[in-house]
């Protein structure tokens, strides 16, 4: 028995289980597997480390509750999912803990000092995410009270020692402005020694694989591949 335990995007601060039905029911259609996807404390009510407090958890009740393995869980998240993936793999490294079988990252938010080059040259052709909107999300995640660098790995995971990862896929649209987070991240994940495949889709935007057009059951397909290569 296998199980994708899936981390939903919205920013750190919107959406839910129910949100991402669409994307989680593609992924399990596409996987032949099962879909845990939780419902995570957010901000700004809720800043960090709150959602990563409650991804650890989902994990640990998957291991210690359901009795999974860690090699029977894949990892999954868009967006800022994507980020809390990351994050709650350098979590479980953190604590000396066994890694998920692989990671599933469309469109991941891996850098919140926005810097990437994508930022510029994508601005004009996100049709989902602007710069302001970006800047809100990820000041109402740090927290009024957080000390911590735009740059500090616990926000930022493009920046962390990856070292030890698991195998990742990751997938993002050629007219994001959060490409450069998912081009950096598999040159930095290569670079350290992390198997990561990245695939990068023509004329699409900010988690496509949710759409109904063909880039995402492209993607989908995709996905289903890779794992069955992992598991």
């Amino acid at each position: 028995k296998y199980v994708i335990l899936h981390c939903h995007g919205g920013g750190y601060s919107t959406g839910s289980s129910i949100y991402a039905r669409t994307l989680t029911s593609k992924l399990a259609a596409g996987t032949s597997m099962d879909v845990l996807c939780f419902d995570y404390r957010l901000a700004p009510e809720h800043p960090y480390p709150a959602a990563l407090e409650d991804a650890v958890y989902a994990y640990r009740w998957l291991l210690e509750e359901k009795k999974y393995q860690p090699s029977q869980i894949v990892v999954a998240g868009d967006s800022a999912g994507g980020n809390l993936a990351l994050e709650l793999a350098l979590a479980v490294k953190a604590q000396g803990r066994s890694q998920p079988c692989a990671l599933v990252l469309m469109s991941p938010w891996t850098d919140m000092t926005m810097q990437g080059a994508s930022y510029q040259k994508c601005a004009a052709l996100d049709p989902m995410l602007t710069h302001d909107y970006i800047d809100s999300c990820r000041t109402a995640y740090r927290g009024a009270n957080s000390t911590l660098e735009w740059e500090d790995p616990s926000l930022s995971p493009l920046f962390a020692d990856l070292r030890g990862l698991p195998p990742t896929l990751i997938q993002v649209g050629t007219n994001e402005i959060l490409k450069s987070d998912s081009i950096n991240l598999a040159k930095a994940m290569t670079e350290q020694e992390v198997y990561a495949v990245l695939e990068v889709y023509p004329e699409c935007w900010h988690v496509f694989q949710q759409m109904p057009i063909p880039h995402a059951a492209q993607a989908m397909e995709s996905v289903g591949r890779f794992v069955q290569k992992i598991l």
